[in-house]
């Protein structure tokens, strides 16, 4: 994959994944708590665990991103990184922090 078009893919990526975890941030609706009122505090509660899994998983699809992005310096970018067989320019354009090769990727078995 050309380098300039890898960064550009990477660049989106990037900016998708740091918008969405601005969004998860806690926002104060304005609407003082009842503190007494458990309904309240165990939909809080409830709502603060499923935003902080979104947030970890944002974290996690940045974290790839910035080791897309040490390998498109390093100039192993587009190459699987258990085979060292070139990732296909398709797999990258939709994923584009993909580490292994599809037929790789499927038979690992934590998927």
């Amino acid at each position: 994959m050309d380098p300039d078009r890898a960064r550009e893919l990477l660049q989106a990526e990037r900016t998708r994944i740091e918008l969405a975890l601005a969004r998860v941030r806690p926002e104060e609706d304005g609407e003082p708590a009842d503190e007494y009122d458990p309904a309240n505090l165990a939909a809080d509660l409830a709502q603060d665990e499923l935003d902080e899994t979104f947030a970890e998983d944002l974290r996690d699809q940045l974290a790839a991103v910035e080791r897309a992005e040490a390998r498109l310096e390093a100039g192993t970018y587009g190459v699987s990184i258990e085979s060292g067989e070139p990732i296909p320019d398709a797999r990258l354009e939709i994923r584009p922090t993909a580490e292994l090769t599809a037929d790789e990727e499927r038979a690992r078995p934590d998927r």
